[in-house]
Order: structure tokens, then C-alpha cells, then sequence
């Protein structure tokens, strides 16, 4: 399937299973895609790598069931072996022009940045779409920047120039003033996996998104 960009969905849902109220990762995802969640990210940080890769391999086969778009949170490796439709990369993981030699031009390639000028040089080294952010303070990352707030999200509402999703800290009460500066794309970990009624949480908060687009 062709692989979906922020931008052309509007949630970005990322896994965390330390957030999830101890359900396995599968009745997550498949609540996340049920509730039409087209982009969902592979994202833990505490586990080994063949525990991750079996998980991975669970999320593709999960996102194909779903026609969804399966990110990988870093880890190259996985993403390759389990065939996803994308990695997400930070600033101080291996550099995109390398990810792109490894991964080959079919793969997406997502870059975290937190500064217009990182942003455009994003853009310039071919990144697929940007993470903007933390636009809130989020405790989801341990070594997480200070948040932009809104100044960096106009910005790239504006300029960026390339697909963005915006990321941090982002909850139901406050996506509506995302979407006000501009985000038409966003993502969340907390507030979609921590729900105890992961469809309904969706709902609301795609209507709360859509009532920020609106005003």
C-alpha cells in the first residue's frame, strides 16, 4: 500500500507499553486501527531487540489487516527486517543520508527537529516528513528537549515546506489550539494508549482536533 503521511490523516499514534494499563501491544494496536487510526509508530524503549522485532513484525502484519502506514521509532534494524512502511529518526540517531543509504528510496524517513533551521535541513536532506516539537511538556521521553511551544509550530505551519506531524505533550484539552496554529496532523502516546476505551478516546479527540480547524 502507498505509505501514508502526516498530513493526509489527521492522528499519529505511537505505542508505548509501559503506558498502556498492561494490555499487550496487539489489543492496543487493534483498537488504535479499529478506531481509524491510519499511521501508528512502533515506539518502546526499555525492551530487547528480539522481543521488539517479534512485536514488529505483530504491527505489520496488524497495519497490513488495517491498510495503516507502520512506523519504527529509531531502530533501523527493525524496521528493515520486519519491513515497515517508515523509520522515525531523531537529531542525535544515525544522520538521514546514511538511514536513506540503508534503507533504500522506497522506505519514508521521518526526522525529529526543534528549530526552523532544523527543519530546513530536514527538508534538504530529503526527510519523507518532520516531527515539530515537544510543543508541550511530555514525560512519555526521557531525554526529551524543552518545549517549542507554539512560535516553532506557526513557523512551520507556514514554511516548513515538507509533510509535519505536530508531537508533545498533546491531550485531548489542548489539541484544539494545535490545530488552531496550524497542525493538521498530530500525534499522541499517553492519551490514546493510556484510555481504557482506546476507540472512544479517538473519537473525542479527533472531534476536538476538527473543532480547532474549524475556529
Amino acid at each position: 500500500m502507498p505509505v501514508i503521511l502526516p498530513g493526509e490523516t489527521e492522528l499519529y499514534a505511537l505505542t508505548d507499553s509501559r503506558l498502556s494499563l498492561g494490555r499487550p501491544l496487539e489489543e492496543v494496536v487493534r483498537a488504535l486501527l479499529g478506531a481509524g487510526i491510519r499511521i501508528v509508530q512502533y515506539r518502546e524503549k526499555k525492551m530487547k531487540g528480539g522481543e521488539m522485532l517479534e512485536e514488529c513484525r505483530l504491527m505489520r502484519r496488524l497495519c497490513d489487516e488495517y491498510d495503516a502506514c507502520f512506523i519504527v521509532d529509531d531502530h533501523v534494524d527493525l524496521a528493515m527486517i520486519s519491513r515497515a512502511d517508515g523509520v522515525h529518526i531523531g537529531q542525535e540517531d544515525i544522520p538521514l543520508p546514511d538511514v536513506r543509504a540503508l534503507v533504500g528510496p522506497d522506505m519514508c524517513i521521518g526526522l525529529s527537529t526543534h528549530s526552523p533551521e532544523q527543519a530546513r535541513e530536514a527538508a534538504r536532506l530529503g526527510a519523507d516528513y518532520i516531527g515539530v516539537g515537544p510543543v508541550f511538556a511530555t514525560q512519555t521521553k526521557e531525554d526529551v528537549v524543552a518545549p517549542v511551544g507554539f512560535s516553532y509550530l506557526d513557523w512551520a505551519a507556514a514554511e516548513a515546506g515538507v509533510p509535519f506531524v505536530a508531537i508533545g505533550g498533546i491531550k485531548e484539552h489542548n489539541i484544539g489550539e494545535v490545530a488552531r496554529h496550524g497542525a493538521r496532523c498530530c500525534a499522541l502516546v499517553s492519551e490514546l494508549v493510556g484510555a481504557p476505551d482506546i476507540g472512544a478516546k479517538v473519537e473525542a479527540v479527533r472531534r476536538a482536533m476538527r473543532a480547532g480547524m474549524n475556529r
